[in-house]
């Protein structure tokens, strides 16, 4: 059976070097990729509204077993990214980030390195164990808009009231060979979420 990935990524500034990924990725065997759209039916999602876009990831988050976050220059401050992320979480996807910065564009130009996206995102676990998910801004935390609980459970030793980060390995698609690695990166985050 294809293992079916999903994709979450800056849309308008990385789809050219998300594409050198993706093309890679599909032409390596026997695997689907979730998450894509095309301009015009983006643009379409889009003008019906946050529901509508909501609606859209979660029907591309089904039936996958490993979220790969493409990480170029402004990925960890967009919003769909970090709901991506969290429902990933939440549904127990592997999460893995892969820099994607080095890859040229179509003018033969790299771009600058992004911050971390998993470091925005997070769930704060309160004393009776109850989780809701949060992200950074420039001040501090705030609970995810739009809100929505986390629907695990976490081991006692984590009910104390805090926030804690998501974990992925990240890795860089040039200096990493994805091209070569890719597949092994995706099956280790699978195995490490029991997938």
């Amino acid at each position: 059976m294809a293992r079916k990935v999903f994709f979450s990524f800056h849309y308008e500034r990385d789809v050219w070097r998300v594409n050198v990924v993706r093309n890679s990725w599909v032409t390596k065997g026997n695997f689907t990729t979730a998450g894509f759209i095309d301009a015009a039916e983006f643009e379409k999602v889009k003008r019906q509204g946050d529901q509508a876009i909501k609606r859209w990831i979660d029907d591309q988050l089904a039936g996958t077993s490993v979220t790969v976050v493409l990480i170029g220059a402004e990925t960890y401050s967009r919003k769909w990214v970090r709901y991506e992320i969290i429902k990933s979480f939440d549904r127990g996807n592997g999460l893995l980030g892969v820099y994607i910065h080095n890859i040229k564009d179509k003018n033969g130009m790299i771009d600058s390195i992004g911050l971390n996206p998993f470091e925005y995102v997070g769930v704060f676990i309160d004393k009776d164990g109850n989780g809701f998910y949060c992200e950074r801004n420039e001040t501090g935390w705030d609970l995810f808009s739009p809100y929505f609980k986390c629907s695990l459970r976490f081991d006692k030793k984590y009910w104390t009231d805090q926030i804690y980060f998501f974990s992925a390995k990240t890795y860089d698609w040039i200096n990493d060979n994805g091209y070569e690695k890719f597949a092994d990166w995706i099956e280790e985050a699978a195995r490490e979420a029991g997938k």
